[in-house]
Formats: structure tokens, C-alpha cells, sequence
């Protein structure tokens, strides 16, 4: 007997502007942005619609923001002295605790994938910034091959939506939030869209 292959799924111009949105929003949520990145925000453009209008809107505070204010407000958001105004983590988000069951549980998952942390990455791999990269990889099949849409909302219901859309609400009203109040309202709508088409898909 021998094995039947899977077959290759094919990855639809939606679903690699899906992965697009959830690599974007990782790179803002991994570091604070350099010039280019602070760039590829002011360029951005959105329709009428409620998201891209949430679009336009990180656009145009991108333009008038300045590299240094932008790196100040992402250390006050997420490092601090001792720690940040947030904590971008799912165990803290759905335990109140770091490094707690949802850590182990994201960990398993990801061997079962064959997904690994990069080396010169030292944070929990539950952040917000971690999570966004992997489901945009799943999307697309970057570690490997593409995920069945039923594979990536395992991982979404999962790992991001038990608490995405809250963490991204309170990055909405952080007090040092300036351009990430409107990161987090782009993030908050994208979980909504997201997690709205996954519900669709099993009706």
C-alpha cells in the first residue's frame, strides 16, 4: 500500500491579503517601527468601507507621527520600566498569569506544525506579535504547505480569538496610545472580520 499524498491547496488571492494583514499587524506589534515601516503605514489606503476606513485612519496619524515619538510610545505600551502599559500575552489575557496553560497549549500545537521560534527571539511565544506571524504563515503555507481553512480556524478559535479582539480594544484606549490607538482599532476590526467568516464557514 502506499500513502496518498494531501492535496495542495491553493492559496486565493484573498487569503494572501488575509496573510498580509496578519504579517502587518505582527511587524507593528514586534518592534517599534523603523522609517520604512512608519512609511508603508502613511502610504495605506482603505475604501468606505468600516475597516477601510480604519485603514485611512492609521494612515493619515502615521504621517504626522515622528520615529522617535513612535518608538517612545511602543516602550511605554510594551516594555516600560519593568514592564509596559499592556501585556500582549494570550496565558496573561486568558488566565491573568504568564506562562500559563494557554503557553503549553500554543507550544504543543506548534511542534505538531513543525513551527520552532526563531533563535534570536527570547519572548513567550504566546505575544500578540508571534501569534499574528504564525496565522499569516499558516495562510499561505510559508512553513510548509497551506492550512485547510478548517486547520487555520482550529488554530484561530484556538490560540487568537479567545482574546485578540480584547487586547486589541485595550491597545485602542491605552493611555500611551497615539498610533497604536489606531493599530488597535484596525486589529479589533480584522478579529471581528476574521472571526465573523470563520462562523460563516460552518453554517
Amino acid at each position: 500500500m502506499t500513502a496518498q499524498l494531501a492535496p495542495e491547496i491553493k492559496v486565493t488571492q484573498e487569503d494572501r491579503l488575509r496573510a498580509d494583514m496578519y504579517n502587518f499587524l505582527g511587524l507593528l506589534l514586534a518592534r517599534a517601527p523603523d522609517q520604512i515601516l512608519l512609511d508603508q503605514c502613511s502610504a495605506l489606503s482603505g475604501d468606505d468601507s468600516e475597516f477601510g476606513q480604519a485603514i485611512t485612519t492609521l494612515a493619515r496619524v502615521a504621517k504626522v507621527s515622528r520615529l522617535k515619538a513612535v518608538g517612545c510610545e511602543f516602550n511605554s505600551l510594551f516594555i516600560g520600566l519593568g514592564r509596559g502599559e499592556l501585556l500582549p500575552y494570550a496565558s496573561f489575557y486568558i488566565t491573568g498569569f504568564l506562562n500559563e496553560k494557554p503557553l503549553a497549549s500554543l507550544r504543543s500545537d506548534m511542534t505538531i506544525r513543525g513551527i520552532r521560534r526563531s533563535e534570536n527571539v527570547y519572548e513567550p511565544e504566546d505575544n500578540i506579535a508571534s501569534l499574528m506571524e504564525m496565522m499569516g504563515a499558516l495562510i499561505v503555507g510559508r512553513l510548509g504547505k497551506a492550512s485547510s481553512l478548517n486547520d487555520q480556524k482550529s488554530f484561530y478559535n484556538k490560540h487568537i480569538g479567545p482574546w485578540a479582539g480584547h487586547f486589541f480594544t485595550d491597545l485602542e484606549g491605552a493611555k500611551n496610545s497615539v498610533l497604536y490607538a489606531s493599530v488597535g482599532l484596525v486589529g479589533r476590526m480584522f478579529m471581528e472580520i476574521e472571526r465573523e467568516a470563520f462562523r460563516m464557514s460552518a453554517e
